[in-house]
């Protein structure tokens, strides 16, 4: 039997970017495909633009809350085997994206797999500067390297985690990384499936030391008692913050 795939995109006033989001999606070569869009309130077009589909797909409106709200949500609606978030400024790089990571996941019962992300600023894709080291949950414990559009995670698996923490703002993607780590071990793909466009709008671009912040704070809820890792963790977190501060200053 194929894997069902749920592809979840959160909205909330999107329709600037969420064309090319949509066309990613539709041009998949994987025909076992539930489409869920979860929308917030939009005001200005982003609705609309949903309901054009031709093709069948799920809308739950008006779910306030934070975005954590909003992926549960589209969790709860899912019914395929495994469930990708793909937000409205997030797309797909190739046709054959999912048949990839179906063809991975098939074989066995991993729980989960993660690939690469690319950057899109200004309709301009930008390689990754940095090679993301080998999975281990100690090496992610030290930083999150794991891109959420390019992550599939059965939904199960999902469940068992307990999803999206919504106390989180910016880093309940870590968060339930570092969760599902504790429970099963990923498919690493070293290929980049999709893209991530970075605008002023962004919350990573807007906010990035409340960002880093909150994700120092997981850290350390995932540490323990273990008093020597959580010494190392926060001279890590302080030499990053100090250099966030200088590069914002440098701007």
């Amino acid at each position: 039997m194929p894997l069902g795939f749920s592809i979840i995109t959160c909205t909330w006033n999107s329709e600037p970017y969420l064309e090319a989001s949509i066309r990613s999606v539709l041009a998949q070569d994987y025909p076992h495909i539930e489409y869920i869009f979860v929308d917030g309130g939009s005001t200005d077009g982003t609705l609309e633009r949903i309901r054009a589909l031709t093709r069948p797909y799920k809308l739950i409106e008006n779910v306030r809350g934070g975005i954590s709200r909003a992926m549960n949500a589209g969790i709860a609606a899912a019914t395929g085997e495994i469930v990708a978030h793909l937000h409205s400024d997030d797309y797909y790089l190739r046709p054959d994206v999912l048949s990839t990571v179906a063809r991975h996941l098939e074989p066995g019962r991993q729980g989960w797999l993660f690939g690469r992300m690319l950057r899109d600023i200004g309709g301009r894709l930008l390689p990754e500067n940095w090679e993301a080291p080998r999975f281990s949950a100690e090496r992610l414990l030290r930083g999150n390297f794991i891109a959420h559009p390019a992550t599939f995670v059965r939904r199960d698996l999902m469940l068992r985690a307990g999803g999206f923490d919504v106390n989180l703002k910016y880093a309940m993607d870590y968060d339930l990384w570092l969760k599902l780590a504790e429970l099963s071990e990923p498919v690493q793909l070293d290929e980049s499936l999709t893209a991530f466009r970075e605008h002023e709008g962004s919350l990573s671009t807007r906010e990035r030391i409340a960002a880093m912040e909150e994700d120092f704070q997981v850290r350390m809820a995932h540490v323990g008692n273990r008093r020597l890792a959580k010494l190392m963790h926060y001279a890590r977190y302080h030499v990053r913050r100090q250099r966030a501060i200088h590069a914002a200053a440098g701007k």
